[in-house]
């Protein structure tokens, strides 16, 4: 079994998927998936380097693992798929919009507008068995998501880098925040929620863009029910 990369990210990471390490990884997670369920499903593990091009990243939030639930990860960190319940991290970080920003909250937890306007939506592991979050851990997916990091932050134009909660931050390391604006904070999940309202991300990383001179994102996301 082997990972194709979407064409923009080719370039940049296509020496990574032919490591020893990336093989080995692969292979791990195929043998998860024929002894249990793993999320998201095989054709959506790139999903967000497939909805966010290399050349159109302005933003980049770091994630851990996927949702651990059956129908949750899709391949984008925080968001599900329309009509799957909005999970307690993201709720919390709708909640903070909409004090923030006077955003309504959505009635989904579908993230895709904001990955379309240039917000990577990346987990550092982008594989996990069901029911047992960081189960995939330390088998490779760091590396290759580390790599990630680095690609854009090694490109001339600048981007803002999200960094939520004590896993994400210690990738502040990949980054030279010379050059690129960082947003740090509290996660959004419930055990750390009360540090993380009143954090204004929104608002910092779209002065952050503004200063860069990129377009701010609109963060609002539309209702989906018919």
């Amino acid at each position: 079994m082997s990972y194709t990369l979407p064409e923009s990210w080719l370039s940049v990471l296509g020496e990574e998927v032919s490591k020893p390490y990336f093989k080995e990884l692969t292979e791990f997670v195929e043998q998860e998936r024929e002894q249990h369920p793993v999320y998201p499903p095989r054709e959506q593990v790139f999903a967000a380097l497939e909805a966010t091009p290399f050349d159109q990243v302005k933003v980049l939030v770091l994630g851990q693992d996927p949702y651990h639930g059956a129908g949750q990860g899709h391949g984008l960190c925080f968001s599900v798929l329309p009509g799957v319940k909005t999970p307690p991290s993201l709720r919390n970080i709708f909640k903070e919009m909409r004090e923030e920003l006077g955003h309504p909250v959505p009635d989904n937890g579908y993230l895709m507008p904001w990955a379309q306007q240039g917000v990577l939506l990346l987990n550092a592991v982008l594989t996990v068995r069901e029911a047992q979050p960081n189960s995939h851990k330390n088998q490779g997916w760091e590396k290759f998501t580390d790599a990630v990091i680095q690609a854009v932050a090694n490109r001339p134009q600048p981007a803002v880098f999200v960094l939520w909660g004590a896993y994400a931050k210690k990738k502040l390391r990949l980054i030279d925040t010379e050059r690129h604006a960082v947003v740090q904070g509290a996660h959004p999940s419930p055990l750390s929620a009360k540090l993380f309202f009143g954090s204004r991300p929104f608002t910092q990383i779209n002065e952050a863009l503004d200063a860069q001179g990129h377009q701010p994102i609109d963060w609002r996301l539309p209702d989906l029910a018919q």
